[in-house]
């Protein structure tokens, strides 16, 4: 019988593809800053590493991590969450293939899937993942993937991400998860049946707002030799900086999520009892409609939280006004900030099904103390 204890997150985020140096005993790994290697005679690789673009042993530390705690057989580390999308649908789907993604997915990757794969030949549905009798009515013959975000950006969205996994998988396709909003530590969705998570590290998984990055992550060893040979081909690879800043700032991802976590739990305990917000978007409310497959499938409910006014004018006026939240966008970092998707990260779904209403705010809560938050919130709505 096998006695191996399996590591905690904590343990694999903090370890997994990280020995100490074994030149210096260096506990952190290097920033290998090089863009060739010597080679021991014609074809003598060390380690397998003859050029940056296709290795990196700095790179290598952040994919081996992010397998781990992700539970997969392979990760890969790319420029951006967009990058590794579009190494993910160039590898797998060919013109004429179909995709569906959900009817309020990233503003970005609708962008991705409306102006750069459709013209190139791919054919996609906004479906609501949450219905799940109407992805089963949206797939096709010829439908390869159904991407699911969960939560969705911004609406806060919930999809059953086994029973959507049982879905593609009947019909010969490959389930996607888009698990930046819930991160890892949150989420474990290749767990839970899915064959590629994606990342935009620069959120949560980065943690500071100083790095751009995405991953893919899969539990199929051939799968993740394809990404592997698109990684290199299209060459839009994290460089050794980046992923020595995403790997610094994994270490801290479950403190940090924690914390993530509770301010937001009572920021939404102070939003639902404030007369001018209309009504509040996050998944550990019970009458989320999500709410019960969200406490299945993840360890606590996040640190995005969405709401909406009664007016654009009001939702904006908001945005305007807060100090500690600062105006911008992105999210994921330990500082909090506060933005308008319609008119910012959601500007590119204007006019298209994914549109978002123009009365919500959306927050990216962040680790200051939260009675400072709480006040800084209330200013801005009185």
């Amino acid at each position: 019988m096998d006695n191996e204890v399996q590591p905690g997150f904590d343990t694999l985020a903090i370890h997994a593809g990280q020995e100490p140096d074994p030149v210096t005993g260096a506990v952190v790994p290097p920033i290998y800053q090089v863009s060739t290697y010597k080679q021991d005679g014609i074809g003598g690789l060390r380690g397998g590493y003859e050029y940056s673009r296709s290795a990196n042993p700095t790179r290598t530390a952040l994919e081996v991590c992010l397998a781990e705690v992700e539970g997969g057989a392979r990760g890969l580390a790319f420029a951006s969450g967009l990058a590794a999308e579009d190494a993910l649908l160039r590898a797998v789907c060919r013109p004429g293939d179909h995709v569906i993604i959900p009817n309020d997915a990233y503003g970005g990757t609708y962008r991705l899937f409306a102006k750069v794969a459709e013209p190139w030949g791919m054919v996609f549905d906004p479906v609501p993942l949450g219905d799940v009798a109407a992805v089963r009515a949206a797939v096709r013959p010829e439908t390869k993937i159904i991407w699911v975000e969960t939560p969705t950006n911004p609406l806060l969205g919930i999809a059953d991400i086994a029973t959507l996994a049982a879905i593609a998988h009947d019909a010969g396709a490959l389930l996607v998860v888009d698990n930046t909003f819930a991160s890892a530590y949150l989420q474990r969705p290749l767990a839970l049946g899915a064959d590629v998570v994606v990342h935009s590290t620069t959120k949560y998984i980065g943690g500071h707002s100083d790095v751009i990055g995405g991953a893919l992550i899969v539990s199929d060893a051939e799968l993740g030799e394809r990404l592997a040979f698109h990684q290199n081909a299209m060459g839009a690879v994290a460089g050794p900086f980046d992923a020595w800043l995403t790997l610094r700032g994994i270490k801290t991802l479950g403190v940090r999520m924690d914390r993530h976590c509770a301010n937001a739990e009572k920021i939404v305990d102070m939003l639902t009892r404030h007369p001018a917000v209309e009504q509040v978007l996050y998944p550990g409310l019970p009458d989320h409609p999500g709410h019960d497959i969200a406490a299945k499938q993840m360890k606590a409910f996040g640190g995005m939280v969405s709401f909406r006014m009664a007016t654009a004018e009001a939702a904006v006026r908001v945005c305007e006004r807060t100090k500690l939240f600062t105006l911008g966008e992105s999210l994921g970092g330990v500082e909090s900030l506060i933005e308008h998707p319609g008119r910012m990260t959601h500007a590119s779904a204007a006019g298209s099904p994914l549109e978002v209403p123009d009365d919500l705010v959306r927050l990216s809560v962040g680790i200051e103390d939260v009675h400072d938050l709480l006040h800084d919130l209330r200013e801005a709505l009185a």
